[in-house]
């Protein structure tokens, strides 16, 4: 049976519904308190919603985007801006108000699409004009549970705060996926094996930890030049479909269309074991990371085991799905998401 990273089948069409929100518990708020994922940060989301009109935002090559330029009354504004100023001086340094004094808010982008309806705030530095942003979004359950597992168990480190219902969460830097399939995919000095390799890997740590809709434009590219050769790292952007559908295909990025560009590549360029070997790798890494966070990723799993993350159908067709894929009867029992998650996490990192 080939690494469910890479299993054979067509292409699945994207995923058109949006799912449910699930509010945060009161579990769940004590393991963010516990974790220092807690502030008391002004509750803002509502507020931003109040906007007076907008204008479609378009990238610096001039083309339109799915986000909207919003814009405020003048004294909706005051309000705003030491608002979201002091937030981004909360996520940054912890709240030191000596160090967001200089910091202006130069521009606000909302995304009406998919599931948390983000505000992409954009804060400049009136010293030295350099920009940077966060994220102010609707806080649910599904999304925090996927940001803290990619936190504990991927080698990218995640930065977010939440309060009540309002979520905050770093800008994560690289090439939109779907920028990077069609500008940068086909330049001959791509590496193709490297990129094959960490495309391969991105597939292997999404479905061990059963994060899906993995669709090109919800994860980006990061490039980092090195002493020789290009590095590649693939990271997820939209954690809204963490353990959420009931199809097992919708976990394995290379099933989605608009990935089927880079999939190609990796069975071109990868023979079989070069692929297990990738997947190998992952599968070790990902094992001592669990190791070493062993009290956290216990503590997270525990919240989310007595969770209702997804409707009771879902969870017996993942169930069912994820005993196919494996030969297995473990998944027989589960009745909920979390209780998958944990299962899956723990069947396929031995632990």
């Amino acid at each position: 049976m080939p690494p469910p990273c890479l299993q054979g089948g067509a292409a699945m069409p994207m995923i058109s519904r949006r799912k449910d929100r699930y509010p945060i518990s009161a579990p769940l708020g004590q393991y963010l308190y516990r974790f220092d994922r807690f502030r008391e940060i002004p509750g803002i989301y509502e507020d931003l919603l109040r906007f007076a009109g907008s204008i479609p935002y378009e990238d610096p090559q001039g083309k339109e985007t799915l986000w909207l330029t919003v814009y405020y009354d003048p004294e909706h504004m005051r309000e705003l801006r030491p608002k979201l100023t002091r937030i981004y001086g909360e996520l940054k340094v912890g709240g030191d108000s000596d160090h967001h004094e200089h910091l202006t808010v130069d521009r606000i982008d909302f995304g009406e699409f998919g599931n948390s309806r983000p505000f992409r705030i954009r804060i400049t530095n009136l010293y030295n004009d350099n920009s940077d942003y966060f994220y102010v979004k609707f806080a649910d359950a599904s999304r925090i549970f996927g940001l803290e597992l990619e936190h504990i168990l991927s080698p990218n480190r995640i930065n977010y705060l939440v309060n009540g219902d309002t979520l905050i969460e770093e800008h994560i830097a690289g090439v939109p996926g779907d920028v990077f399939l069609r500008d940068h995919l086909p330049k001959p000095e791509l590496n193709q094996v490297r990129i094959a390799k960490e495309f391969t890997k991105f597939n292997e740590r999404c479905f061990i930890r059963l994060l899906g809709d993995m669709r090109s434009v919800n994860y980006v590219v990061d490039i980092t030049p090195d002493f020789e050769e290009v590095q590649y790292r693939v990271r997820p952007i939209d954690f809204d479909q963490q353990s959420y559908e009931g199809a097992g295909k919708t976990y394995l990025a290379y099933r989605f269309r608009s990935n089927r560009t880079v999939t190609k590549l990796a069975f071109d360029v990868l023979n079989r074991a070069t692929i297990e070997q990738y997947v190998a790798e992952e599968h070790a890494q990902m094992t001592r990371r669990a190791k070493v966070e062993s009290l956290r990723l216990k503590a997270l799993l525990g919240v989310m085991q007595r969770e209702e993350l997804a409707p009771r159908a879902h969870v017996r067709r993942l169930a069912a799905d994820l005993a196919k894929y494996h030969h297995t009867d473990i998944f027989r029992d589960c009745t909920t998401m979390g209780e998958l998650t944990a299962a899956h996490v723990s069947h396929m990192l031995d632990l």
